[in-house]
C-alpha cells in the first residue's frame, strides 16, 4: 500500500520546534535503527542525485522509481509498460551504456522529463534511499531545495535524521554541506530551538562559513573532482545553486517510489 505523501500536513498536529531532535549521520553504514524508525530521514547527495531528482520533478517528472543497482533499474524498466519511461543512472559519474540519461541535473530538462516515470539507480544517493527505507517520512534534500525542505521539516510532529550519501563509502563534505543548508534555513526561517547533535551542530558551522562561496566549496570536494574528471563540470555548479527550486520529493518505503510533496 501506498503511503500518504504527506502524513505531517495537520497543523494542529504539528508540536512546537522547540521539542524536535535533529541527527546528521555521515554515511548509510553508521545508521542505525534508532535514527531510522519513528522519524523523518533526509537524504543527502548533492553531487549529484538528490540535486538531480529535486530537478526532475521540479521539470514535471511523474515519478521516479529508485534503485541499488543498475541491473535492477534496467529490469524494471523493462518490465514496464509504456512508452512513457526513462532509464537513468550513472557508473563512475558517467551515463551507462543503454540508458536514456545519466545523473546530470542539467539533462533533466522540461521537454525531456515532463509526464516521465524515470528507473533511476545511482553510485550512493539511491543506495542512502533504500538503506532509510523505514524511515517513517523519507525525503530528499539538496542545496537547491534546502529551504522548501526545511519549510517541510517545521511542520512535522517527528524528530529527523539527515542522511548523507557519501562518496565510495567515503564521508562527502558536499552532502554536510546540504545537510548544514536545511539546518540553517530551519533555524533561520523558524526560529526554532531544536535539540541536534555534534555531528549537526559541525554540518550547521559548514553551511554558514561557506554559504557565500557555495561553488567554490563544492570545488574543493573529491566528489567534483571526479565529476571533472568524466567531464561534466557544469553538474557542479548546478548542484550549488541554493534555493534554485521548491520541490520537495518524498519517496515511498514500500515502494521506493518519489513523488513530489503537492503544495
Amino acid at each position: 500500500m501506498t503511503r500518504n505523501l504527506a502524513p505531517w500536513r495537520d497543523a494542529g498536529q504539528a508540536r512546537k520546534l522547540a521539542g524536535m531532535k535533529i541527527d546528521v549521520v555521515p554515511l548509510p553504514r553508521m545508521l542505525t535503527d534508532e535514527q531510522v524508525r519513528g522519524r523523518v530521514v533526509v537524504v543527502f547527495d548533492v553531487l549529484r542525485a538528490t540535486t538531480t531528482i529535486a530537478t526532475a520533478l521540479a521539470n514535471g517528472a511523474r515519478e521516479i522509481r529508485v534503485f541499488d543497482s543498475l541491473d535492477a533499474a534496467r529490469t524494471a524498466a523493462a518490465a514496464y509498460v509504456g512508452d512513457d519511461k526513462l532509464l537513468c543512472g550513472e557508473i563512475k559519474a558517467k551515463r551507462p551504456p543503454g540508458f536514456d540519461l545519466g545523473n546530470s541535473p542539467g539533462d533533466y530538462t522540461s521537454a525531456v522529463v515532463r509526464d516521465k516515470t524515470i528507473f533511476l539507480s545511482t553510485t550512493n544517493g539511491t543506495r542512502a534511499l533504500v538503506a532509510a527505507r523505514q524511515g517513517v517520512v523519507l525525503l530528499t534534500g539538496a542545496l537547491v531545495n534546502a529551504s522548501a525542505v526545511a519549510n517541510a521539516l517545521a511542520t512535522m510532529d517527528r524528530d529527523v535524521t539527515l542522511l548523507c550519501s557519501g562518496t565510495d563509502g567515503q564521508i562527502a563534505p558536499e552532502d554536510l554541506l546540504g545537510a548544514g543548508a536545511v539546518l540553517f534555513a530551519l533555524m533561520e526561517q523558524h526560529n526554532p530551538g531544536a535539540q541536534i547533535d555534534a555531528l549537526a551542530s559541525d554540518a550547521l558551522e559548514r553551511f554558514r562559513r561557506a554559504r557565500h562561496i557555495l561553488l567554490d566549496t563544492l570545488l574543493e570536494t573529491q566528489g567534483a573532482k571526479n565529476i571533472f574528471a568524466a567531464g561534466l563540470p557544469e553538474d557542479v555548479t548546478f548542484a550549488s545553486g541554493f534555493n534554485s527550486n521548491n520541490i520537495v520529493p518524498q519517496c515511498d518505503g514500500s515502494t521506493m517510489i518519489i513523488r513530489k510533496v503537492p503544495g
